[in-house]
């Protein structure tokens, strides 16, 4: 008897041991398990001390927003940046430099290089500019096929983005509404030789194929067009998911109802940047030389082939340009948007440099 109970004894102390040692074995774990937490954690946060690189993923008036890794941060400009030149502020897509503050606004000290910087004049057709996004590799030019489409926006819109230095992709949406899609994907290649057109149906599936050779991880697509494109639409078919609100268009005129009111990016699950962009039906030009020269590329060819380097392409003998439009090699439409363009560029180029002039005489007078 005495000895069942030694023997029942050792058992309960045996197991009383593999217990702790159980609970020894998991405590460690947890412990280091809480310390890796706590070194990732640390390891995504910027630092609190000297400077840290994001990038701007939304601005509204002075307040911004920087992506770093996988947080949001809001942020304020530096002083310096005050008096400085429009286009030298933080832009949607700009890699900046930063002080971070853990309890409240972050300081923006410095906007890092550019690879490209769209920009228009404003909608007032003032002369005055509008910065919009940085560092884009991608333009998507998205058009509907319905009342939207305007082959002279396009146009417009795709030297906004050769001036930028960045790729023009005309997206032709909603193409299941379009008994002949190709006829407006030729008339789009018409437009420049530097430019690349996909129709699509985002709903059926259509075309949608086409446009994952844009969609690398660490690329920067940027969203513009008229509301009501299907600009959202087209983004959450490829996410796979709503990560953009979308909004029906009005039937009696097909303009679309404002889904963005801002310009904002978001960073799809593989790592591709997008930029989205308020709608926008009027595209202005203006210091917009180099954009309009990549867009009609063929044309400037062609006046460099005139008899005369002054040639005004009316009487003059030896006009290529007629003689291209005589044989059919260039459309006369086609160059009338060329000269309308050209034409605008200039008028609100000199806008630009008399209002700028003028502010730079006011500050000096210290009346700014």
């Amino acid at each position: 008897m005495n000895k069942d109970k030694i023997i029942r004894k050792e058992i309960k102390e045996q197991i009383k041991e593999e217990i702790t040692e159980e609970i020894k074995k998991e405590t460690k774990e947890k412990s280091q398990e809480k310390t890796q937490e706590e070194t990732t954690n640390t390891e995504q946060m910027p630092a609190q001390h000297g400077e840290s690189l994001g990038r701007i993923s939304e601005v509204q008036k002075d307040s911004f927003k920087i992506r770093f890794l996988d947080r949001e941060i809001p942020a304020k400009l530096k002083g310096s940046f005050y008096g400085k030149d429009a286009k030298d502020l933080p832009v949607v897509g700009d890699y900046v430099t930063f002080a971070y503050n853990p309890a409240g606004d972050s300081l923006i000290l410095s906007v890092r290089e550019r690879s490209s910087f769209l920009q228009r004049p404003d909608q007032a057709k003032t002369g005055v500019m509008q910065y919009m996004v940085a560092n884009v590799d991608y333009t998507f030019i998205v058009t509907a096929l319905n009342g939207d489409y305007s082959y002279n926006r396009i146009a417009r819109y795709v030297s906004i983005a050769l001036e930028g230095g960045s790729v023009p992709v005309v997206v032709l949406t909603k193409s299941d509404l379009c008994t002949n899609p190709g006829r407006y994907v030729r008339e789009v290649e018409g437009i420049s030789e530097n430019l690349r057109v996909h129709a699509i149906s985002a709903i059926y599936d259509i075309g949608m194929d086409e446009l994952k050779s844009y969609f690398v991880p660490g690329k920067t697509i940027c969203l513009m067009g008229s509301s009501g494109a299907g600009k959202s639409t087209l983004i959450n078919t490829v996410a796979g998911r709503e990560v953009m609100k979308t909004a029906g268009i009005r039937e009696d005129d097909s303009k679309g109802r404002h889904t963005t009111t801002y310009r904002q990016m978001i960073t799809l699950d593989n790592g591709v940047c997008i930029i989205d962009t308020p709608g926008m039906r009027e595209v202005g030009m203006a210091g917009n030389d180099k954009g309009i020269g990549e867009t009609f590329s063929d044309i400037l060819e062609l006046e460099s082939r005139c008899r005369f380097s002054d040639c005004r392409h009316e009487t003059e003998p030896g006009c290529a340009i007629k003689a291209a439009i005589a044989d059919g090699t260039l459309s006369r439409e086609r160059y009338e948007l060329y000269k309308s363009l050209g034409s605008e560029n200039e008028r609100n180029y000199a806008k630009k440099k008399a209002i700028s002039k003028w502010v730079k005489q006011r500050k000096k007078e210290g009346l700014l």
